[in-house]
């Protein structure tokens, strides 16, 4: 294995300074429709059970409306919601006027499908950008509400100005959620994109080999300090998309969120580097409020 430098060469990509720039921008943007009489966005947010990480998630979700100035509404139901009466809700939802776009935290309890709540939102409210219709437009290049996690790693991407022309990016996992739609994006003849991209998952054999020839790593699997330093190529991007709640004593909480990136290890042998938490996370709150706005102003679908 390749020694690692004595002294840290690495950058940090930091998502939660990135994403707060982004909410300054949505914010000046929601002050000026204010100021012009225009509708000011609202976002819903639909929240069933008590998951500790969705808690905790849609707790930051109402945060990031008030720093805008969007409106919101959190709507928590207990998880022995029956499937019908979910759907109910979001057809109501998709028949608000007032409420430019919606989402329903996931997971959902283990009785209720997740495709089927996902395909009963309206494409032009579904801003977490997980309705077969946003994913078809963005596979085709058209216009769409991008899934906001993959939109925020593109953004990371940008905003760094890392270079992805001709880059070999390998994606582990391939999730509806984050792999397959990033491995999309970052393919795509765009800027940030134009990489040669691998996807590998859980059958992918030799996956170490194949990590090793990444420019661009992105690691979304959901396995704590899965990749390490073996597995990296040295000067590689690393983005670690993972957020895991490990058990860990030392903690007043009683656990640690864990990405899926051994930190410590590969840190040294990468350019840059997402930590966890403070990378992605933070970026896909703010890529969720610049879909809310989108969503508001017409820009994919007109109103």
């Amino acid at each position: 294995m390749t020694t690692a430098p004595d002294a840290p060469t690495y950058r940090l990509i930091d998502g939660k300074q990135t994403a707060e720039a982004i909410k300054e921008e949505i914010a000046a943007e929601v002050a000026q429709r204010r100021a012009a009489g225009q509708k000011v966005p609202h976002l819903a947010a639909v929240l069933v059970g008590h998951d500790g990480g969705s808690e905790t998630y849609v707790r930051n979700k109402v945060l990031a409306c008030e720093r805008v100035g969007f409106e919101s509404t959190l709507l928590r139901y207990e998880d022995t919601m029956t499937e019908a009466e979910l759907l109910a809700k979001v057809a109501e939802l998709n028949e608000d006027d007032n409420i430019d776009g919606f989402i329903v935290q996931l997971p959902l309890p283990r009785h209720i499908s997740s495709e089927k709540v996902i395909e009963a939102i309206r494409p032009e409210k579904d801003v977490d950008g997980f309705h077969p219709m946003n994913i078809g437009r963005m596979v085709a290049g058209l216009p769409a509400l991008l899934p906001a996690t993959p939109s925020g790693i593109v953004e990371l991407l940008r905003r760094y100005k890392l270079p992805t022309d001709g880059k070999h990016c390998v994606v582990i996992g391939r999730s509806n959620i984050v792999g397959t739609p990033v491995s999309i994006l970052l393919a795509k003849n765009l800027e940030p994109g134009n990489c040669t991209v691998t996807l590998c998952h859980s059958r992918t054999q030799n996956l170490a080999e194949i990590t090793r020839t990444a420019d661009i790593l992105v690691a979304a699997l959901g396995r704590p300090e899965f990749v390490t330093a073996d597995m990296v190529k040295p000067g590689a991007v690393v983005i670690d998309v993972g957020t895991t709640r490990v058990e860990d004593a030392s903690r007043k909480a009683g656990w640690a969120l864990k990405g899926d990136v051994k930190f410590d290890e590969v840190a040294p042998f990468t350019s840059y580097i997402t930590p966890v938490p403070g990378g992605v996370g933070p970026m896909t709150i703010a890529m969720l409020l610049l879909n809310t706005l989108r969503a508001a102003k017409g820009e994919v679908y007109a109103r």
